[in-house]
């Protein structure tokens, strides 16, 4: 290759990075920039609390019924035309849903935004992959993990910024620039797959299996709560849609000739040891931003932007680990990045067991700092060994399972340390209720303070108990994701350090 050459490839595989990093923070951003804009939506829409929930769970739900059918679509149509018809269609579908007007419209753009956004992620990571040698695959791992680790996190402080400061509408307008600059480097650098997989015919019966078993999981995950769980009918028939869904599929994958997921996938060690991996690390980080969001704004009395500001070093920290993990992999073996990263995450929650509701600014500013470092430590490498020993043929096909691995983590994660947060602080407060008798000392002390003999000071009494048993619950929820974290550490030994595969080439830009 001449000299010309050479740097030709490097300029194209630095806009290629960047192209498929706008599509990577976008997609990320939309699955919680709109979290904190949904009071807002409420009262603009006049819709419910338990409906305008619908425009979260709407994108969620379709984006991870579509997600597993990307590596088909991939060989269907093209790498380069379903990037480009993703990309459009997200910016098309943000527009509508900004410019909606009733409930019923944006749950329905919401549909489509996640249907166009679905492939992003996926389609990315496996552009990612094909345009750098293995060498260097850390390196781009690592800028691939920072649009899909800030996003969550930028998530909540941007969208309550733009809520704040011009409308709600803005969360899905702020796509548009972005999805532009993304069309222009798509039709500029991406070029079409040389080794483009044969589409086969598409498996609809393990495609309609799936869809029910994962779109019936996340209403399971997203409604339960809200419903009481398995004393709600809808919640129970949810249930049952789910284990029928996973096990048709499960069956039909194993009998059937040409099944809608490749059977070679489960055959490879590393991917599926990353894939649990990368649902532990999906319950872990957005579990824990689940809470520390309510803990901010509920018991520190925190204004919204003020907490976002507060959960934004977060990101930094994951920003220079994966820098650093990217460069390590070179001299590091990953499986070593991987568990120590897994330790810092643990202690960084055994120190947020140690949180109070006067916990200062910047204890929680560090602990956010090390839990960030700890996770970027992990997806970096992680990523790497996940797809080190698949044959590229398999890549897209792999990052859509191992992306909806993440999310189906992340929507578990949330829905039960929600559970375990409503549950154990209506234990612990039933527990503190009985120590509140006169013949305590620090009950006297507070009847002289509040003056209890007074309605309104008994009314304060009981808001200090149920912050005091919220405390406490929040403490147990993060104490069980630092047992988690630690006990997911064992996991790594089961992988295998990758191996150059014979028919692996080095792959150049597209």
């Amino acid at each position: 290759m001449s000299s010309q050459a050479a740097r030709s490839a490097v300029i194209n595989r630095g806009m290629i990075t960047a192209t498929v990093m706008l599509a990577t923070l976008m997609q990320a951003l939309d699955t919680t920039i709109a979290n904190v804009a949904l009071p807002y939506m409420r009262g603009s829409l006049s819709a419910t609390s338990d409906e305008i929930n619908w425009v979260l769970t709407s994108y969620i739900v379709a984006a991870a019924i579509i997600m597993p059918a990307t590596g088909w679509l991939e060989a269907r149509f093209g790498r380069k035309p379903l990037f480009l018809t993703s990309v459009i269609g997200f910016i098309v579908t943000s527009m509508l849903c900004g410019a909606a007007v009733s409930l019923a419209q944006i749950v329905v753009f919401r549909l489509l935004q996640g249907v166009f956004g679905a492939p992003l992620v996926p389609l990315s990571q496996s552009v990612l992959l094909d345009a750098y040698p293995r060498e260097q695959q850390g390196q781009a791992m690592a800028v691939f993990g920072l649009g899909v680790m800030l996003g969550p996190i930028l998530g909540p402080t941007l969208g309550g910024w733009l809520t704040d400061s011009y409308s709600w509408r803005w969360v899905f307008y702020v796509n548009v620039p972005f999805g532009i600059l993304c069309v222009l480097g798509i039709l500029l650098f991406l070029g079409r797959r040389a080794d483009r997989p044969i589409a086969g015919r598409l498996d609809w019966l393990g495609f309609a299996t799936l869809s029910l078993g994962i779109g019936a999981l996340q209403l399971f995950l997203d409604r339960g709560e809200r419903l009481d769980w398995f004393a709600s009918p809808e919640i129970r028939l949810d249930a049952a849609l789910c284990v029928l869904g996973f096990y048709l599929f499960t069956v039909h994958t194993m009998s059937a000739r040409d099944p809608f997921i490749d059977p070679a996938l489960f055959r490879d060690r590393n991917f599926v040891i990353g894939s649990m991996l990368i649902f532990i690390v999906g319950v872990v980080l957005l579990a824990t931003l689940a809470l520390l969001t309510p803990y901010l704004e509920t018991l520190m009395n925190y204004p919204v932007l003020t907490a976002g500001l507060v959960l934004a070093p977060r990101g930094c920290g994951t920003m220079l680990a994966m820098v650093m993990a990217g460069q390590l992999l070179r001299y590091v073996d990953p499986r070593l990045l991987i568990a120590v990263g897994l330790g810092i995450t643990g202690f960084a929650l055994y120190l947020m067991t140690g949180f109070t509701p006067d916990v200062s600014q910047g204890t929680l500013i560090r602990t956010g700092l090390i839990q960030g470092f700890g996770i970027g430590c992990v997806f970096v490498p992680l990523s790497t060994v996940a797809f080190g020993t698949l044959a590229p043929a398999l890549r897209t096909q792999a990052t859509g399972l191992f992306n909806l691995m993440r999310n189906i983590g992340a929507s578990i994660g949330i829905s039960m340390m929600s559970y375990l947060l409503v549950r154990n602080s209506a234990t612990e407060q039933a527990a503190l209720v009985e120590h509140i008798t006169p013949y305590r000392q620090v009950v006297r002390d507070y009847a002289h303070e509040l003056n209890l003999a007074a309605l309104t000071g008994r009314a304060a009494l009981a808001q200090i108990v149920t912050a005091q048993a919220e405390a406490v619950a929040f403490i147990d929820n993060f104490k069980l994701m630092m047992f988690v974290s630690f006990l997911a550490i064992p996991l790594v030994l089961l992988v295998q350090r990758p191996r150059r595969l014979p028919g692996d080439r080095a792959p150049g830009p597209e």
